[in-house]
């Protein structure tokens, strides 16, 4: 099986179904630092990045921006001192879409454990 990581974001368009509860679940096994939330009724992957500094946390949010916009597919990203937290969904279906996956685990490349 292809890693999510090796895999490009399809076109989105609103209306296109979004993933079912049993394909998320066996996604998220693939990436365990995320977490699925419900944001006022939307489903959203949601990862907190603990960070030495605003700088390091600056320089993380960076990246990934730079790799949301090869994809065009953009996240919510919050920026404190010592921590970025990461939201990915899809807004114009208004929850998750395989997409989201994806890009989580490509987000994944560019954290360090």
């Amino acid at each position: 099986m292809t890693e999510l990581r090796e895999k490009s974001c399809e076109v989105c368009h609103i209306g296109a179904p979004m993933i079912s509860g049993t394909e998320a679940r066996k996604l998220l096994a693939q990436l365990p630092a995320w977490d699925i939330v419900d944001d006022e009724g939307v489903e959203k992957l949601r990862r907190i990045v603990i960070v030495r500094d605003f700088e390091k946390a600056m320089k993380l949010a960076n990246e990934i921006g730079e790799l949301a916009e090869e994809e065009d597919h953009h996240p919510l990203l919050i920026v404190e001192w010592g921590k970025l937290t990461i939201f990915w969904w899809t807004h114009k279906i208004k929850g998750l879409h395989k997409n989201d996956f994806i890009m989580a685990a490509k987000t994944d490349f560019f954290v360090e454990d």
